[in-house]
């Protein structure tokens, strides 16, 4: 079965944290649906292109800059409710790995209602 997702405008943006230390910076990019506020697709690693254009993949007829209030936003409650993405912290991960699979379960759960002791 293929589920298809209607959307006609999406913002995408990126926040930065950092794993162990502030010199190995970790982003979270990602993109939500314009209308709906939800989160389309998001991808972890460097602020380099590639990583940009592995999220643009995922997005392929998705594309756009004119809104972005609403990501915005978004990122305003992550950085509240994951103080590793919070710009000054005592919070922080040891590990690239755990600081991907703690950001991407909060993800899951609030905008696709995934129960992690399902998985």
């Amino acid at each position: 079965m293929h589920v298809g997702l209607v959307c006609q405008e999406a913002e995408l943006d990126e926040q930065w944290s950092y794993v162990h230390d502030k010199s190995n910076q970790r982003w979270l990019w990602y993109a939500v649906d314009h209308a709906t506020n939800t989160v389309l697709a998001y991808v972890f690693g460097k602020r380099k292109d590639e990583v940009f254009k592995e999220l643009k993949t995922l997005l392929k007829p998705i594309i756009g800059k004119a809104n972005t209030q609403k990501i915005e936003r978004k990122n305003l409650n992550f950085r509240t409710w994951i103080k590793r993405l919070a710009r000054k912290t005592i919070c922080f991960s040891k590990l690239e790995k755990m600081h991907d699979i703690v950001i991407g379960l909060l993800i899951n759960k609030v905008e696709f209602g995934v129960n992690i002791h399902a998985i």
